[in-house]
This record gives C-alpha cells, structure tokens and sequence, in this order.
C-alpha cells in the first residue's frame, strides 16, 4: 500500500507540468530537446517531484526564482531518467550562490604535508545531504552542450555515490549487475587518466577526473550525458557500464 508520499508522488507525475514551468525548462534545459517524447514527458513528472520535496536556498543574497529552482531540477532528474534513484534520498538541501564562491581547502602534498587555505567553487556535494552550486556556472553549462562540462550533472553524480554509503566512485548497481566489471573498468579508465594528466597528453574525459575515483564517476557521468558519442567510441567499455549504470543510451540519440 502506498503511503503519503507514495500517493503525492503519483498523483504529482499523473499531472503534466505547467506551461509556465515548462517554458523555462525548453529554454533553460536544452538537453530535454534530444530525449524521446516518453522521455520527456517524464522528465517533466520528475522534475515536479523533485521540486515538492526538495528546498532550496539562497546564498549571498540571491533570490531563489523559479527559474533557478527549474534549471537545476531538469539537469539533476536527466540522470534519473533510467529510474536507479529514489529521487536523491540523502539529498536534504540545494544551496545556490550567485556565482562562483571560496570555500575552505586543504590539500595534502605527495610528501605528507598538508596546505590549508582557500579556493574558488562552482560546486560540491556534502555527504550529509547538502548540494552547493554557483548559479552563473549552473546557466554557462546549461547554454553549452558541447563544452562538456556540467556542474548539475557533476555534483549531483557524487551524490549517486554517496547512496552506496561512501564516495569512491562505486554507486549502487541495478540488481544482478556484476560490480566485479565494474570495478575492473573503472580501475583500469581512472589508472589511464592519471597517466595521461601525468605525461601532458589530452583526453576526452576532463583532467580533474585523474583527482580520485568519486571526481573520477563524476566526470565520467559529465562526459557521459554531453559527449556521448565520443566516450562510446573512444572509451566503449566505460560507457556501457555507464549505460547499464544509468539505464540510458545518450549515443543513441544525441
């Protein structure tokens, strides 16, 4: 038997969104223009979900507008298309600043020292539930399919890995999936990219993936949704755990 939030949910993805709603989402989620018309229809029904359960805040001083709360809910609810999450559970808040922010950093040297200080941010994901963007970056990636990069997809990637507990780039597979392939590829893809930041050659997956495995899934998910094409071709194995992960084929129609 459904329970209340079982029954709020159906009834809210029985409902077509809005059109006000949903002309901010074909404007601001351009990536909803490649999905088939079922696919869209229910990105739609999870994008309302995601927004009645979900809070948002402003940083900084920004307003937090429909349109900002639109924007990062398409982006976040594309990687639930294939239905492996129960709409982020161990997300509890999205924080938005206007743009991007510092934040404190400790970095730990190859001899054991440790450097503390500040950075620059354009996004993170808490273990504790909270996910912290940078509006502009949020609207840049948006604008730019083809650059491949998107902090949406990046930060809601981590918080697919923290569902198995921990972030170490091993989130939790469908039923019967073997996590033995899964651990042989992704090992022997994040070894290859750290070597390749490491001789000064280009990739297609972006440098920072080479950082540990959770940036590693997180960057491979970038790659996977905006280049899907090209990580196919040139990195098939990585992809198709990616799609069994996923339950979608990106390549197919992008």
């Amino acid at each position: 038997m459904l329970g209340f939030r079982g029954r709020r949910r159906r009834r809210l993805m029985e409902q077509a969104l809005p059109e006000p709603w949903d002309s901010v989402v074909r404007q601001r989620v351009i990536y909803r223009q490649y999905l088939p018309p079922e696919e869209q229809e229910f990105l739609g029904a999870l994008i309302q979900v995601f927004l009645d359960e979900k809070p948002f805040e402003g940083c900084a001083g920004l307003e937090i507008t429909d349109e900002i709360r639109l924007t990062v809910a398409g982006h976040a609810c594309i990687l639930l298309l294939g239905g492996q999450s129960d709409m982020f559970p161990k997300l509890r808040t999205v924080l938005v600043y206007p743009r991007a922010y510092v934040a404190p950093a400790t970095e730990h040297g190859p001899d054991g020292t440790v450097t503390e200080g500040l950075e620059g941010r354009s996004g993170e994901s808490w273990s504790f539930g909270n996910v912290v963007l940078s509006w502009r970056d949020v609207r840049r990636d948006a604008a730019n399919l083809q650059g491949g990069r998107n902090v949406v997809f990046h930060e809601f990637a981590h918080l697919l890995d923290f569902e198995s507990g921990h972030a170490e780039g091993a989130p939790v597979l469908p039923r019967n999936a073997p996590y033995a392939d899964w651990a042989r590829v992704f090992e022997r893809e994040y070894e290859a990219l750290i070597d390749s930041v490491e001789r000064g050659r280009q990739s297609l997956l972006d440098n920072y993936g080479a950082t540990n495995p959770a940036e590693f899934f997180a960057v491979a998910t970038e790659c996977f949704f905006l280049k899907p094409a090209e990580l196919e071709l040139n990195h098939p194995e990585l992809y198709r755990q990616l799609k069994l992960y996923y339950r979608q084929d990106p390549a197919r129609y992008r």
